[in-house]
């Protein structure tokens, strides 16, 4: 009884496949995208203008899948013609982490690896899926002929990608730096709470130097390093994969941000969620309250007058916390709403990684029209002094960050 509909299937995809080279003029999208090259031993130059990446409408076709809305945007944007290779990896990883998540409670893949005790470099201790997760998304990612320096939550500092016998992958034209937490979230997946992947997408630039303070580093070590050390200004896209009641993702390269959903009867990702725009207010914030007392006066100061209506919207907030930061900004960028893990007296510098969590979804949340601070700085240009470097972060609709913003300035921080 399925042949029938899978041999309708494959003639779907392949007509679909067709179309993208028969699409509509294009229409071009607003990107608020700029970079410039970092070198780590000063402040950043100002930043030079990319060009603008042009989108038609087939981007903006629900439906459509996410292997083809690449080539869509490659075709149209020569330059970024390598990433819908880079994105396939990524796309095949999210798969697998997603079946490995579902099945975990089935195949045992659950608990601290190696039975408890082994830690990684931020001194947490690791889930046997935090090392299955980086492995899984290091091999997907070493394979597409694109990538040169790769950085992940699991990995201690940064990792050259290792010769496969092709030599595109150090053609200095092919070559883009990943930096990913494979497993965000994953204390939880125990108890079947939502987890997810986030990553970012940077240009790899050879010339980069470091300072003196890394001299202990292997040349190989320090190139590998200051490519990873860049603003979130600097990002060329960055995305997240969310593992829930579907498997969703999320990215963005530079135009707007765009929502895929899994369709597990063809193994496509299909455009679900096209040009995703959050409120500019609302009425949900997601902190762990928990550590309220311990926070900086004007944050604290802040939600208690969104809990009883007395903020500048009026509204009385509602509190909406999984404790997973994919979940969460996932949830604010489709229904409003303020995230954020401020410090506080124990994490003075905040307790998320600016490089791999705190850059790649202040990306997505500006490019949905949202905001993302410290309280007292934009996420998206705090330069990296180290590559697992922990920042304070609230993010989520305009006119309530800016309420945050206007406070630490209004308390003289």
């Amino acid at each position: 009884r399925l042949i029938p509909f899978m041999k309708l299937a494959i003639y779907a995809a392949l007509v679909t496949s067709v179309g993208a080279f028969m699409a509509p003029a294009p229409s071009t999208f607003i990107s608020r995208r700029t970079t410039s090259p970092i070198m780590a031993t000063a402040s950043p130059p100002a930043p030079a203008a990319r060009k603008t990446p042009v989108f038609d409408e087939v981007c903006e076709t629900t439906g459509v899948t996410l292997t083809r809305f690449m080539i869509e945007v490659a075709m149209l944007n020569p330059e970024l013609s390598e990433l819908p290779s880079l994105f396939s990896g990524i796309e095949t990883a999210c798969k697998a982490i997603s079946n490995m998540v579902k099945r975990s409670q089935l195949t045992g893949d659950i608990g601290y690896a190696e039975g408890g005790g082994s830690i990684n470099v931020q001194g947490e201790e690791q889930k046997t899926l935090d090392i299955m997760t980086n492995d899984v998304l290091k091999r997907a990612l070493r394979f597409t002929g694109k990538l040169g320096v790769l950085a992940s939550e699991e990995e201690d500092t940064p990792v050259d990608v290792e010769p496969t016998g092709k030599e595109v992958m150090f053609d200095e034209t092919s070559k883009y730096v990943a930096v990913f937490d494979p497993l965000d979230g994953s204390s939880n997946v125990d108890a079947g709470i939502p987890t997810g992947t986030i990553f970012g997408i940077f240009d790899h630039d050879e010339e980069c130097v470091v300072n003196d303070k890394d001299e202990g580093l292997t040349e190989a070590e320090m190139v590998c390093l200051t490519n990873t050390l860049k603003p979130g200004t600097d990002l060329i896209a960055s995305g997240y994969c969310l593992y829930s009641s579907s498997c969703f993702f999320v990215m963005t390269v530079g135009c707007g941000v765009y929502g895929f959903t899994l369709d597990e009867s063809i193994g496509e990702f299909v455009l679900t969620h096209p040009n995703i725009k959050i409120p500019e207010t609302s009425k949900i914030y997601s902190f762990n309250e928990a550590n309220l007392p311990q926070w900086d006066e004007p944050m604290r100061e802040t939600v208690e007058k969104w809990r009883i209506g007395e903020g500048k919207s009026g509204n009385s907030f509602s509190s909406r916390y999984i404790g997973s930061m994919v979940g969460d900004v996932h949830r604010t960028l489709l229904y409003g709403g303020v995230f954020g893990y401020p410090s506080d007296k124990k994490n003075v510098n905040g307790k998320l990684r600016l490089l791999y969590e705190g850059a790649p979804m202040s990306y997505l949340m500006e490019q949905a029209g949202g905001l993302s601070t410290t309280g007292t700085k934009r996420v998206m240009e705090i330069l990296p002094d180290e590559v697992h470097q922990r920042v304070p972060i609230v993010m989520g609709s305009k006119q309530d960050v800016q309420e945050v913003v206007d406070a630490y300035s209004a308390a003289g921080f």
